[in-house]
């Protein structure tokens, strides 16, 4: 179910309270819900993800990308929550897109090559082309 994007990133779609228990056996550090609250009637609430991360050690934070694009805060917010950390973080979203996407924003802004950004989401399983020219520009400082 956990993709893996890089040595320390991991992408998912929705992740059940279960699969907190998976996240710490791969030494997952962080997880980071990129998900809306309320989305869909069948996505486990992000309080509940929360709270069996925290009682498994697992640190959390909630970056939510609705449908409607990415912003500056949330690219930076993204950028924070991947930044300083002992281990690999899990990100997810309704299919693990908008999570690998908004990675993939943090990583240009941070001035990461776009090829390589590209390539390893692909690797991953993840198509990174509806925001392939925002990645080009915030590679290039803009």
């Amino acid at each position: 179910m956990f993709r893996q994007v890089t040595e320390t990133v991991f992408a998912s779609p929705q992740i059940t309270v279960e699969a907190v228990a998976e996240a710490k056996d791969l030494g997952i550090v962080r997880i980071i819900n990129n998900r809306p609250e309320g989305e869909s009637d069948d996505q486990t609430p992000g309080a509940e993800i929360e709270a069996a991360a925290r009682a498994a050690g697992i640190d959390y934070v909630a970056i939510p990308v609705g449908h409607g694009g990415f912003s500056q805060a949330q690219v930076d917010a993204m950028s924070a929550a991947l930044e300083g950390l002992d281990g690999p973080v899990l990100a997810y979203c309704r299919s693990g897109t908008r999570s690998t996407l908004l990675w993939a924003l943090a990583r240009a802004k941070a001035g990461d090559n776009p090829a390589v950004i590209a390539s390893k989401a692909a690797a991953a399983g993840y198509d990174v082309s509806p925001v392939r020219q925002l990645i080009e520009m915030l590679s290039a400082g803009g």
